[in-house]
Parts: structure tokens; C-alpha cells; sequence
């Protein structure tokens, strides 16, 4: 295929003739999946998860409360709302509303979707909200008093843009936003940030740094802690190269560190998580490593480090969090959780375990108050073991706030971890989740950006998937962060096609373990992984009964050209490179899309709203497949963003739809044929 797209009509988001044929497939998708009382069941019941009233309210401190956002069926866009830590230990808290979204939109006539806020510390009287038109990443930001619970007349206002905001005090907050011509990136984030003042225009706020056009993004952030107060300029040259910059009444000071490295500063401690081996005078520092050093003395120049974490073949860093005094570091043991407590002392750094928690399949760090005191809270789940909710005090066993109910019956089913054997010898980890007979298999997988897929409790999964029979996979393939950048980087750009080979070869286990057969396996994904799963379909057809690509990334000729494509260059390659171009041809499912092929029944979803992921790749893929008579189907939800639903209904009617799809399409052969 050359560049001579017959379908690029379909990139025009929200043109009339595009948005006429994308009606035209979702009522196509709709007649097809939607008249069932399978459906329906399947809707309403992945709808009840979502509004359920005892799911978790999952807290954040912010001064003497507890702030948590909750969606439900009276509330479908949100409650913003608040409690004490004795109230909330409560069966039934006593939750003051501090904004609702539901009303705010109907007042307003606005399709608003909650981005978060920004609360200023420490006194946490005022807040930056966010909010989205359909769910977009584009948002609105008003400020917004806590006490009143209100906006803030005449108070800071940016317009819909990709914005970055942060308080420096009470009267000035650091901004980058579409100030106008030259001051966005190739990739529509800011490329200026600027220290705006209170009561002065937008356009007189004093520039702070400027980026280079072909950067990611800029920012600045004011870090307020008495004692340790500090600025800071970030400069994200890719994905994953950035500059840290501190902000002094003398100009910008450039932290000397590895431009792929990880910091963060914490008092008077600076942390760095390498991505690349460092070489520092005499002393060598792995990839995947965590150090530690004082914060002034290294920008004196010394560089006495200290290692926190060194990784090995089998544990990776996967996170760490600052509690008061303490700092609580996550690592992965073949995709399993473990928590250590690292305390600096006069005598140097020691270490112990968090506390003496469940074995378990994942706990994740959900929020500390470093300003305060050693409190943490920690989310621990397994793919058959709901949520539970501990609150700890570093030194003390943690105490369980909440536990999730189950929302599936897990007996019967089992959770075990398989290793595949890639093309090139690479042993790829996967998780099995069902029963022990074959039958509809669901293998999902993600395989970019250094992210990895931990085991968690899906009760959506678990109600439409599990509950009926169907054997669910997780794939630990290569482009994700399951064994920390070595694991990524194997993967990147010219040696993509390894994460696919890798997706191949669990598929080919699943079938080699009798787990299940090509006819009864499905696979799903979304962005980068509808991604994966298009590359499935195209190069590895044979391998898979049914694939389903959300929200994906499919023309990777064009993709650096579609809204935040070219923040992903790092990643993927620059199709405008011959010789990046040259590897990425031979995976981009857009352009090997032939005809006369064995291709499995296909359905692709987006959102007309996705402003990460351009929507066209899906539209073009669906007109290229349905060009050959390929079986597809297509759904476009007009709102969500790049989530693909900005709403509980929206989101149970998406995820009805796919395993409505799925059921009708992996079902076991009958008995007696081959």
C-alpha cells in the first residue's frame, strides 16, 4: 500500500460523511449483538458491578479527610466527596458531597467527565479541577474552594486544551497550555510552561522554559514541604528520555543523571531508578535499579549512591512511595508483589518487609501522606481473590478498612503460571485463570510502554466471562515492565516484532497444554494492545477464532501524524525514517491487510472523543477489512475518551457488546465433529 489512502476521509473525527458511516456500522453492530437476552444479561449484569454500592470507595488524603470520586447509578457522571478516617471505618460513612458532576452538568449544559484535581498544600483549602467534554484528554480547569465547595469566582480558568497545571501558592500556580501558535509539541501537550499570577492575564504570565517543538512535553511543579520547599522543571525530550531542571533565583540547575532515569526528590533524599546501565567513577549501576543519594550534596557534585533495589533475572522495581520518614518500595517476582520498608538512618539505610501480608498475587501502594505522618494505604487482589483495603502505620501491622464481596463464584476455577517459549528462545510468562477443561479461551495482552499486567480481580471479567465457562489468559509478553526495562527495551522499535512472536507463542502453549483450540480462542486489546491484536489477526490468523482491538493503533505509517502519535516515537520508530519504517512495515496491520486470507470474525471499537488515539485507525481498518468481505464489526461510542466510555452505562454496554461477540463466535464445536 502506498500513501495514496482511499480511506483517509475517515481521519476527519467529526465530519459529517465519516460520522454518517460510522452510524451506519454501530447500527450494523448494534442488530447483530444487541437483540439477545444473552446481551442483556450481559449489560445489566457488568452494569451492577460498576454502580455496585459496596464496591470500594477508594480514598486519598488530603488534610483531615478523606476525598474519594464515586460513580453509580444515581450518579452516572460522579460525586466528588469527602469523610474523616473515622467516619470511613464505618460500615456506612458519613460522606459530605463537595461537587457533584451530574448536577454541575446539567446546570451547565455540558457533557462533563471528572480529570481529577490538584489540592494546594498543606493547607488544602483550594483545588485546580479538571474537567472533560465527552472524556477526552483535553480538559477544562477551574479552581475550586474546598471550604465553600464551589468554583471561585473570577479564580484561575484555562479553556479546553491538553493543559499542565500546579500550585506554587495560593496566588500563583505554573501553567502549559495552547497559549497560541508554537506553544504546543508535535504531540499537543505544552512545549511552554509560564508562572501565572492571580488577577493577571493568561497572556502576561512570565515564561519559565521553553521546549523544542519535537518534544513530548514541559512542566513544572512547586514542591511546598516546610523545610525542603523546591522548583522544578521537567523536560520530556521522548518517552522516555526527560530533563529535570531545579528552579533557583539564579536560573535552572540540570540534574546530572542518565536522561532515561527516574527521580524524584523526597526532603532532603533524591531517588533515581535507572533504565540503562550508569557508569558513575568507579562504580557500575544495572538497568532496573534504585538508588539513593542526598539531594544537595549531589547537586554539589558528590555522588555517594546508595542501591535500594538492584534487580536479577527474575525481580523487578515496580514503584515506590514515600511515607514521612520511611519509603516503601514494590518489586516483582515473576509478576508477584513484594513490599520492603527502606528507613534511612545515621547508620545508613535498613530494610524489612511492609507487614505480614496475605501471599498474594498483587498489592499496589494506593496512597501515602508524606507530609504528615507514616501512614499508607495498600490495595491487595488476586485474579480470584476480591480487593481488600489495608491502612498501615509503617512499624505496625495494618488493619483491613475494606474488603470487596465477590462478585463471581470462584469455585472450580484456578489460577495457575505457565511459561511459553518465544521464537528466539525467551521464556515468556502467562497466567491461566478457569477450569480445567477446554473450552472458550479470552488471552489478553498489552506487551508496550514498560507496563505490566498484574494479577487483579476483574469482577467484570469474572461475571461475563468466567462465571459462564470461559477460560481467561494474561500474557507477560516483552514490550511490558513485568521484568523492568531489560524486559521493555527488548522490545522496542526495530525489535517489535518480538512482543508479537512472544503473543504467538502463548497462543500456541495454550493449545499445546490443551487448555483450549484455535477455534475456541479469542484475544482482546486496547491502544497498544489493539494494537497486538491487530498484528495477531494480520501475521498469526491461524492461531485465534475470534480478535478484538479497542481503541487501537493500526495505521503505523501514519500514526506519528494522528493527535499524540508522535509522543510515542520512542516506541514504535519514525515512519518517516526509511529504515525505522522498514521493520515497522512489516507488522502495521493497516497495511497488510490482504486479501484471500484466513482471517478470524473481527470487531474493533473506538471513541469519537479518543484524543490520544486517533479514531481513524479504527474506522480505516474496518473500511480496509470490509473491502475484502472480511467478517467485521464496528463500534464507535460518540463520548468516553480514550477510555472508550465516559460513564458506567456506556461502559457495560462496550464491554456487553464485546462478550456478546466473543460467546457467539468461540463456541465449542459440537460433540462428534472435528
Amino acid at each position: 500500500m502506498t500513501d495514496d489512502d482511499p480511506y483517509r476521509w475517515l481521519e476527519d473525527v467529526g465530519g459529517d460523511a465519516a460520522l454518517a458511516w460510522v452510524r451506519e456500522r454501530n447500527t450494523e453492530a448494534f442488530a447483530e449483538l444487541t437483540r439477545s437476552d444473552t446481551f442483556a444479561a450481559l449489560r445489566d449484569e457488568i452494569r451492577e458491578v460498576l454502580d455496585a454500592d459496596d464496591r470500594i470507595p477508594y480514598p486519598v488524603t488530603r488534610g483531615g479527610y478523606l476525598y474519594n470520586f464515586w460513580r453509580d447509578t444515581a450518579h452516572p457522571r460522579g460525586l466528588w466527596r469527602r469523610t474523616t478516617l473515622a467516619s470511613y471505618r464505618e460500615a456506612a460513612p458519613d460522606w459530605e458531597i463537595v461537587l457533584d458532576v451530574d448536577a454541575l452538568a446539567a446546570r451547565e449544559d455540558e457533557n462533563w467527565v471528572w480529570h481529577g484535581a490538584q489540592v494546594l498544600r498543606p493547607d488544602h483549602r483550594l483545588a485546580l479541577v479538571e474537567l472533560s467534554r465527552g472524556g477526552a484528554d483535553a480538559g477544562v480547569i477551574r479552581e475550586f474552594d474546598l471550604v465553600a465547595k464551589a468554583f471561585v469566582d473570577d479564580g484561575f480558568l484555562l479553556p479546553e486544551a491538553k493543559s499542565m497545571v500546579g500550585w506554587i501558592d495560593e496566588d500563583r500556580i505554573y501553567v502549559g497550555t495552547d497559549f497560541g501558535e508554537g506553544s504546543l509539541t508535535s504531540s499537543g501537550y505544552p512545549r511552554v510552561v509560564r508562572e501565572w499570577r492571580r488577577g493577571t492575564p493568561l497572556e502576561d504570565a512570565v515564561t519559565v522554559f521553553e521546549g523544542e517543538p519535537d518534544d513530548v512535553s514541559v512542566g513544572a511543579y512547586h514542591d511546598p514541604t516546610e523545610g525542603f520547599a523546591r522548583d522544578f522543571v521537567h523536560r520530556s525530550v521522548d518517552f522516555y528520555r526527560d530533563e529535570t531542571y531545579l528552579r533557583t533565583p539564579t536560573g535552572l540547575v540540570r540534574l546530572d543523571v542518565p536522561d532515561d532515569a527516574y527521580t524524584s526528590v523526597h526532603r532532603e533524599w533524591l531517588l533515581i531508578a535507572t533504565r540503562s546501565e550508569w557508569v558513575v567513577g568507579e562504580d557500575t549501576y544495572p538497568a532496573g535499579a534504585l538508588l539513593a543519594a542526598d539531594f544537595d550534596a549531589f547537586l554539589a557534585g558528590r555522588r555517594e549512591l546508595t542501591v535500594l533495589f538492584e534487580p536479577d533475572e527474575r525481580t523487578s522495581l515496580a514503584g515506590h512511595a514515600w511515607t514521612r520518614n520511611h519509603l516503601i518500595v514494590a518489586t516483582l517476582q515473576d509478576v508477584k508483589s513484594r513490599l520492603t520498608v527502606r528507613t534511612p538512618t545515621a547508620r545508613g539505610w535498613t530494610s524489612a518487609p511492609l507487614a505480614d501480608l496475605p501471599d498474594t498475587g498483587s498489592a499496589d501502594i494506593f496512597d501515602t501522606n508524606p507530609d504528615v505522618d507514616d501512614e499508607y494505604y495498600l490495595n491487595v487482589s488476586g485474579y480470584l481473590q476480591p480487593a481488600s483495603l489495608y491502612r498501615g502505620d509503617i512499624g505496625a501491622e495494618p488493619e483491613i478498612l475494606r474488603q470487596a464481596r465477590a462478585f463471581f463464584p470462584a469455585e472450580g476455577l484456578a489460577v495457575s503460571q505457565h511459561f511459553a517459549v518465544s521464537a528466539d528462545g525467551t521464556r515468556v510468562p502467562y497466567f491461566v485463570i478457569g477450569k480445567k477443561e477446554p473450552g472458550p479461551t479470552l488471552l489478553y495482552g498489552y506487551g508496550g510502554f514498560e507496563v505490566a499486567l498484574t494479577p487483579g480481580y476483574s469482577a467484570t471479567v469474572g461475571r461475563a466471562w468466567l462465571a459462564r465457562g470461559g477460560t481467561y489468559v494474561v500474557a507477560n509478553i516483552r514490550g511490558g515492565g513485568e521484568y523492568g526495562p531489560k524486559w521493555h527495551q527488548a522490545a522496542l522499535r526495530e525489535n517489535r516484532l518480538r512482543a508479537y512472536e512472544d503473543f504467538a507463542a502463548v497462543a500456541g502453549d495454550l493449545v499445546d497444554r490443551g487448555v483450549t483450540t484455535p477455534a475456541m480462542l479469542g484475544i482482546e486489546g486496547g491502544s497498544n494492545g489493539g494494537l497486538l491484536t491487530g498484528v495477531m489477526l494480520t501475521r498469526y490468523p491461524e492461531l485465534f477464532g475470534a480478535v478484538v482491538s479497542s481503541v487501537p493503533l493500526l495505521d503505523m505509517r501514519r500514526y506519528h501524524q494522528l493527535l499524540a502519535g508522535a509522543s510515542w516515537i520512542a516506541e514504535y520508530g519514525d515512519p518517516d525514517d526509511p529504515a525505522a519504517w522498514a521493520s515497522i512495515s512489516e507488522y502495521s496491520p493497516y497495511q497488510n491487510v490482504h486479501p484471500g486470507r484466513p482471517y478470524p470474525p473481527v470487531f474493533i471499537t473506538t471513541s469519537t472523543r479518543d484524543d490520544r488515539v486517533h479514531p481513524g485507525h479504527a474506522r480505516k481498518m474496518v473500511a480496509r477489512l470490509r473491502e475484502f468481505g472480511y467478517d467485521v464489526r464496528y463500534y464507535e461510542n460518540i463520548e468516553g475518551g480514550h477510555g472508550g466510555a465516559a460513564d458506567n452505562e456506556q461502559a457495560a454496554h462496550r464491554s456487553a457488546l464485546i462478550y456478546e461477540f466473543l460467546w457467539r463466535t468461540l463456541k465449542p464445536a459440537p460433540a462428534g465433529a472435528e
